[in-house]
């Protein structure tokens, strides 16, 4: 596959369609994550995160949500407030009629269904809906290039920032996602957590016709770059992907890694 230039956010601005995406990546049958096995991988760790693991407090910050709602159904039942955050404008309208179940937004049902399963609390799908829109507290313009990426805001440090198939798109190089991890970390607290979720060993992903970049990203980099931000690693688990030429064509990550991490320092 050849070599793709760098996407910048300008682009994803003018031309990334939040509703395409879910259809391809997300749809139940044929949905690129879906069947690479991401979707229920993420489920599983995100319910593990926010249970076992004991991920709770007053505020997350979910950055880079871009058109889907999934990453936040488990994140309600242990967090009084969310703050999504993203940088295209098309997203975050996308991400608040998601939220709303509007009429042409993408179906979340059987997602939203998993999740109650893997929650074991017998609450409905319309119950967990209402308890969705009612902790995500509103989505803010967000710049992780930007020493505070939430600027011109100041918010007070929160409690867990989690960033789900986001800043592997925004990063040309390993140093700037070095700095972007900084970045993040500086909107949390000491003894907050960070939970990260990324593609590994992929350099682009089609939608729409166009080809968007990817930065190639490896376990042992991640474990680096997480502890040297000043994170102690709480969890981190990878599970591979098997070779699909058709689905390699749309995107060619061969595993995902999902990672909790507790912030110990600043850096």
């Amino acid at each position: 596959m050849e070599k793709t230039d760098f996407t910048d956010k300008d682009t994803y601005q003018e031309i990334f369609d939040p509703h395409a995406y879910c259809n391809i990546y997300y749809d139940p049958k044929s949905g690129l994550l879906v069947v690479d096995g991401f979707l229920d991988f993420a489920l599983r760790k995100l319910c593990e995160a926010f249970t076992i693991r004991g991920v709770k407090g007053k505020t997350l910050i979910d950055i880079g949500h871009g058109p889907t709602i999934y990453q936040d159904l488990s994140a309600c039942e242990a967090f009084e407030e969310i703050i999504g955050a993203d940088y295209t404008d098309r997203n975050r309208e996308y991400y608040e009629r998601s939220l709303r179940n509007e009429p042409g937004t993408f179906d979340w049902t059987k997602v939203i269904q998993k999740v109650c399963d893997l929650e074991g609390k017998g609450m409905t799908v319309e119950e967990k809906r209402k308890k969705l829109l009612n902790t995500v507290k509103k989505t803010l313009k967000c710049d992780v290039l930007k020493s505070n990426p939430m600027e011109p805001l100041i918010l007070p440090k929160v409690d867990c920032v989690m960033s789900l198939g986001c800043l592997e798109c925004a990063c040309s190089d390993l140093d700037t996602y070095r700095q972007v991890l900084k970045n993040v970390s500086s909107l949390i607290k000491i003894g907050g957590y960070l939970i990260v979720s990324e593609i590994l060993n992929c350099s682009s992903y089609l939608l729409g016709g166009k080809r968007f970049s990817c930065l190639a990203l490896t376990e042992d980099f991640m474990r680096s770059a997480i502890t040297e931000t000043g994170f102690a690693i709480v969890d981190l688990e990878v599970i591979p992907r098997k070779y699909d030429k058709e689905q390699y064509e749309l995107c060619n990550h061969d595993s995902s890694l999902f990672v909790v991490a507790r912030k110990e320092r600043n850096v």
